[in-house]
């Protein structure tokens, strides 16, 4: 994972067309994470939030939220932007280990396990299922299935420009992905995808019950998002 980490710290990452893009695009995670804090009073971990510029839309629903991201760039400016604020906390993914076991009503990892090995997978389920009060949620999101196609992921940006403002800028951003190191760091580093039986499975041998989510956090239709519970 440490090269797409290192991907991700630059601060103009291709991935985002513009700066409108990357905010509805963080605001449309934050909606959906906001949707399955059980309460206002819930402790809630977002494991590789990203930039996460719409965290104060989950910390005003709940009554912690501890954002971890492990690229330096990016948590620092997560740092700065949330400094002060009474519900948010940022730390380092090397110290979520370190957190109190049992202490989370929701734990929460989006758009993060095609980034990791199996193994990498594994050890991070055994790690949230210990985070997990008895009672608490563990939502996987915007997992990739195997038969998806770049045409589709290209499509669901359009779509996704189109009903917020910036569809030219999306069609451009295409081309411009095609020249960047995205492409090369996908063939080199890989990514990891699984069917919706693979996953199920691998949460189960994690000590997880677990189903799919009729929807999928975020634009991406074509992605899967996972509801989960301790066994």
């Amino acid at each position: 994972m440490s090269d797409w980490v290192k991907f991700y710290d630059f601060k103009h990452s291709v991935i985002y067309v513009n700066a409108r893009h990357r905010d509805v695009h963080y605001r449309a995670i934050a909606e959906g994470i906001r949707a399955y804090v059980p309460s206002p009073a819930a402790h809630v971990l977002d494991y590789g939030c990203g930039e996460a510029t719409s965290a104060d839309l989950v910390a005003d629903a709940c009554g912690q939220l501890v954002l971890v991201e492990a690229a330096p760039n990016v948590r620092a400016s997560l740092t700065m932007r949330y400094a002060g604020h009474p519900k948010i906390a940022v730390i380092a993914a090397e110290q979520a280990a370190a957190l109190p076991k049992a202490s989370f009503d929701l734990v929460v990892m989006h758009s993060v396990a095609q980034y990791l090995t199996q193994t990498e997978l594994d050890r991070l389920l055994a790690m949230f299922r210990a985070l997990l009060k008895p009672d608490g949620l563990f939502v996987l999101g915007d997992v990739v299935p195997p038969h998806i196609a770049a045409p589709a992921a290209a499509l669901a940006l359009l779509r996704f420009g189109a009903a917020n403002g910036f569809f030219w800028a999306a069609a451009f951003g295409l081309v411009r992905i095609f020249a960047s190191d995205y492409l090369r760091l996908k063939k080199t580093a890989g990514l990891s995808h699984y069917t919706e039986a693979a996953m199920l499975e691998r949460l189960r041998k994690a000590g997880l019950k677990a189903e799919r989510a009729t929807r999928n956090i975020g634009h991406n239709r074509w992605r899967m998002t996972f509801l989960c519970r301790a066994a």
